[in-house]
């Protein structure tokens, strides 16, 4: 079975009950959710949260895929990481150690349906332990002590010239059950990197980030 698992928790301090705020006329976890149910390679979508706001909305969806899941309050605090409420769901679930774990974060919106098949059959055909989304990054990074990590400034190279690196854009990531629970990570041994359109890279951690992405799907979605 492929299960996808968006985590989802009322408390935000920099935008409250972020997950649901309207974006382009939707709740944010909605464009995700719909994603997921579009996506032929997914057999269940789990939504975990801790919020009961939350889960009236996501449930008002109306998606055959989803079933929502009351994740613990320590798994759903400002410490608690998003490998915690996997780990609570995957214990108390009937999952097998070959079920694919495909995890879902609903902070990245401009996620389709064909992102998450293509991303599917890569992480196949590689025969793959583990994959992940990511876009091609053409910026010039240097540390705190002012020494360039990526190129030689006084070489610069062309942006045509520059392959760049790859970053994780946070949409999605597959793993097995077995590999979960093992090394208690989203990613594991041999890795598949899939490569998504570079204006995915944005996530909606603050409020302006509504107002980007918005602009973005309308012209993209």
């Amino acid at each position: 079975m492929n299960i996808a698992f968006i985590p989802v928790r009322g408390g935000s301090k920099s935008i409250p009950l972020k997950n649901i705020k309207l974006l382009a006329g939707k709740p944010l976890v909605y464009w995700t959710a719909f994603a997921v149910e579009n996506a032929n390679c997914i057999d269940k979508l789990i939504i975990a949260t801790d919020s009961k706001e939350i889960k009236d909305t996501v449930l008002g969806f109306g998606f055959k895929k989803l079933e929502v899941y009351d994740r613990k309050a320590e798994n759903a605090n400002d410490t608690a990481s998003t490998e915690s409420v996997m780990l609570e769901y995957i214990e108390q679930s009937d999952l097998k150690e070959d079920d694919y774990f495909f995890l879902i974060q609903a902070t990245s919106p401009m996620l389709k349906s064909n992102h998450i098949d293509e991303m599917y059959k890569q992480f196949l055909d590689e025969k793959s332990d583990s994959a992940f989304s990511c876009v091609v990054s053409k910026r010039f990074y240097w540390n705190y002590d002012g020494e360039p990590v990526n190129y030689d400034y006084k070489n610069r190279p062309r942006r045509q010239d520059f392959a760049g690196y790859l970053l994780e854009n946070g949409a999605c990531y597959i793993n097995s059950v077995k590999n979960i629970k093992q090394d208690k990570n989203r990613i594991s041994g041999k890795k598949s990197m899939y490569i998504m359109p570079e204006y995915t890279s944005y996530e909606i951690d603050e409020p302006d980030d509504f107002i980007i992405i918005e602009k973005l799907m309308e012209k993209h979605n």
